[in-house]
């Protein structure tokens, strides 16, 4: 996937991963964001990457796991786990996350 400076909102590109549903939007030289649609359903277990992850919380709520604490997180709130950290993340509620990875995650492309 090429470097996508503007990207509108129905030209964001549809993925999924560990069975979560996601769009990729904007990729930069060193960021990419992408909105996950997190369904009630949905549980990311504790992994790990190379990449840096700063989120917001659009809406829905969450239980977010790393660093041997656990934050209930919802609308409005936001989070950054360093890279090479392992968290997971429960879904309580259904809902959508803004995330932002840097470096650029090659999985997601």
């Amino acid at each position: 996937m090429e470097m996508k400076n503007v990207v509108k909102k129905e030209n964001g590109v549809p993925r999924q991963f560990l069975g979560v549903d996601f769009v990729v939007l904007s990729i930069g030289k060193d960021t990419m964001v992408a909105k996950m649609l997190y369904k009630a359903s949905d549980f990311v277990p504790f992994h790990q990457h190379p990449n840096e992850q700063s989120a917001y919380v659009i809406s829905g709520t969450y239980k977010l796991k790393f660093g041997g604490e656990e934050y209930l997180l919802s609308e409005g709130d936001t989070y950054s786990i360093p890279a090479n950290v392992e968290h997971s993340i429960e879904i309580i509620t259904a809902g959508e996350v803004i995330d932002v990875f840097s470096p650029i995650r090659q999985d997601y492309l």
